[in-house]
């Protein structure tokens, strides 16, 4: 029996062995019950969520520049899609993501220049299934001046590069925020 756990597992008996089984059996019914109802309320509609970003009170909501299904085979892209705001330096963005965003697992990407003009990237926490749906991006010096920032719904499972061996979260939809 494979384990999705890392670590070996000792198996106390045969009645064990069921409940664990049972237990994979029912946990993976309910994923696929989650993934049904989720890709029959898309085929529904054909909105797309908008992602709210709020700086300096002025705000806008945008739609997906990128939008694929959970299995991230099928993808719309929209290059007009970006919200643009004027951010001065050392002013924070409020991000605001709908349910069907905060539903997944999803995080901010962000580029701003530094005090010495150079680009510097970064990126927020992963925020787990349901746990929030608003995020504050503030940089870490007030001199500091935000260039872009993307929020991304992950997608499947992250995978390793193979060059650099370091994980990759493959985005299964982004919103854009060019920064004036």
């Amino acid at each position: 029996m494979t384990d999705d756990v890392q670590g070996p597992r000792i198996l106390a008996s045969r009645a064990t062995a069921q409940r664990i089984t049972r237990r994979h059996f029912l946990a993976g019914s309910a994923v696929a019950m989650f993934s049904s109802s989720v890709l029959l309320a898309a085929c529904g509609s054909d909105a797309r969520p908008e992602v709210t970003w709020r700086a300096g009170g002025t705000e806008q909501a945008v739609g997906p520049a990128q939008y694929c299904d959970n299995r991230l085979q099928n993808c719309s892209n929209d290059e007009a899609a970006q919200a643009r705001l004027a951010v001065p330096a050392g002013t924070p963005v409020e991000i605001s993501v709908p349910g069907d965003v905060s539903q997944a697992p999803w995080s901010v990407v962000f580029a701003y220049a530094g005090t010495d003009g150079a680009r510097v990237d970064g990126r927020s926490p992963v925020f787990a299934p349901n746990a929030q749906d608003a995020y504050t991006l503030t940089l870490p010096d007030p001199a500091d001046t935000l260039l872009t920032a993307q929020v991304q719904v992950l997608g499947v499972a992250p995978v390793a590069n193979p060059e650099s061996g370091e994980l990759e979260y493959p985005a299964r939809a982004t919103w854009i925020l060019v920064a004036n």
